[in-house]
């Protein structure tokens, strides 16, 4: 069975990057940054985007390329002994459960971005009722617009790398990015958002040493960059042998935290937008609203006080929202269908509306049990599983995987890589010092 590849280098940037830039970016770096102190949370989660995360993904992206395979056969094709091979597929599937239990959530959430894009076309069309539905939380609203964002998602995947997950990719990725801009030119001309930019770009420097903070920005920098649960390992496998993997994995680190920087650049001074027109925009605790409410509660309060405006206003916000789901959520299935497709022998779309089938079905028990379930599964994947799964890729990267190997496929793309500042740097790095900080910095957070 042939397997799937980028047909070009920017096809792989923007599909990988379409896996980064998502709902960890347009929401929950813009969340955590009003959350844990704006300006501060904004330049920890720079520095381990670069310090980590970086160095984790180009273990993915190496070890993908070399082993062309899923994430479970590439960690056991290149571990040599019997006990790396059992640790090669816990880790493997591992990921593989970490990916489907984010998709189970991350399908909720993106659900309700579609119908708060909805609301603003039925209320323009004087459909109150269906307008008022579609913004209240009801078991009803989370099962179906999960069902739906979920079977975009399938139909995206099915139909394979070049024609699915590609073709969409350089389809949404240039409007998302189009839509950001036009949103943040709006809204900085708005009173009160000189106030948020403020709160945004100048930090506290003690805040930086809050270590929920430092987990938190180090969790944002894992989930926003897909890692640690082999989506970076798959689209790896999916790259050509002549492109440059240090430069596009750079290229794909760059376009994420621009992204994660633009997002903030829109939401908090938003919130103090919102707060001009009357929206009340800080907790009973004196904090800023983040989380759900504020993108479902004050954002929208916010295109309700701009009027006819708002509704076109607020109609683009959940569009741009929508597409930054589809764009990571398709990378997200790929990676239980991968693993289906080339260890069952399942045709591609059969393992695709499978496996979308059984992620509903955890969605819909998620959302049944909204109140013990949703916080604990975002919780368990996010903060604990993908840091920890990253280091276990480091690990295979650093002292399991041969590192002669490792040198003859980066210079497929790069004949001179052995003399520059990457191979001097990155395999000593990830070796030691990259398992180890991501080891520290989680730790902390329990003391």
């Amino acid at each position: 069975m042939q397997r799937g590849q980028f047909s070009s280098r920017l096809g792989f940037i923007l599909a990988a990057s379409g896996s980064a830039v998502g709902l960890g970016n347009i929401w929950g770096f813009p969340t955590n940054a009003a959350e844990n102190g704006g300006a501060a949370f904004l330049l920890m989660y720079i520095i381990l985007a670069f310090l980590l995360a970086y160095p984790a993904l180009m273990a993915e992206l190496i070890i993908g390329r070399h082993t062309r395979s899923n994430m479970v056969t590439a960690l056991q094709s290149i571990a040599s002994s019997s006990r790396a091979k059992t640790a090669g597929k816990l880790t493997g599937l591992g990921g593989i459960l970490a990916a489907t239990f984010i998709l189970c959530f991350y399908s909720i959430i993106a659900g309700w971005m579609i119908a708060f894009m909805l609301e603003p076309v039925a209320h323009f069309f004087g459909m109150e009722a269906l307008g008022n539905w579609l913004t209240e939380f009801s078991l009803a609203r989370n099962l179906g617009f999960s069902a739906l964002f979920l079977s975009l998602t399938v139909l995206v995947i099915s139909a394979g790398v070049e024609q699915g997950i590609e073709k969409w990719s350089q389809r949404l990725m240039p409007s998302l990015f189009v839509l950001l801009a036009a949103l943040i030119v709006y809204v900085l001309l708005q009173d009160g958002a000189m106030q948020g930019l403020k709160h945004y770009l100048v930090p506290d420097f003690s805040q930086m040493a809050d270590p929920q903070l430092i987990v938190r920005a180090l969790g944002q920098a894992f989930f926003s960059l897909s890692l640690g649960v082999g989506t970076m390992l798959i689209y790896g496998s999916y790259i050509r042998s002549d492109e440059n993997l240090p430069v596009v994995g750079a290229l794909v680190t760059l376009t994420d935290t621009g992204v994660a920087f633009l997002a903030g650049m829109l939401v908090l001074p938003a919130i103090f937008v919102a707060q001009e027109l009357g929206v009340t925009i800080y907790g009973g605790d004196g904090s800023l609203i983040a989380g759900p409410d504020l993108i479902f509660q004050v954002l929208p309060a916010l295109f309700d006080g701009m009027g006819t405006a708002g509704l076109a206003v607020g109609f683009a916000f959940f569009v741009l929202m929508t597409i930054a789901a589809v764009t990571s959520s398709i990378s997200m299935l790929e990676v239980p269908v991968a693993y289906t497709v080339e260890t069952a022998g399942t045709s591609r779309i059969k393992a695709t509306w499978l496996i979308g089938l059984g992620v509903f079905v955890c969605s819909a028990v998620v959302s049944m049990n909204f109140d013990t379930l949703f916080g604990l599964v975002v919780t368990l994947t996010t903060e604990w599983a993908q840091p920890l799964l990253g280091v276990m890729l480091c690990i295979f990267a650093g002292w399991i995987f041969n590192r002669n190997s490792i040198l003859s496929e980066l210079k497929q793309g790069d004949a001179g890589v052995e003399q520059g500042l990457f191979w001097k740097v990155w395999p000593i790095y990830v070796k030691f010092f990259c398992p180890l900080l991501i080891v520290l910095t989680f730790a902390q957070g329990f003391f």
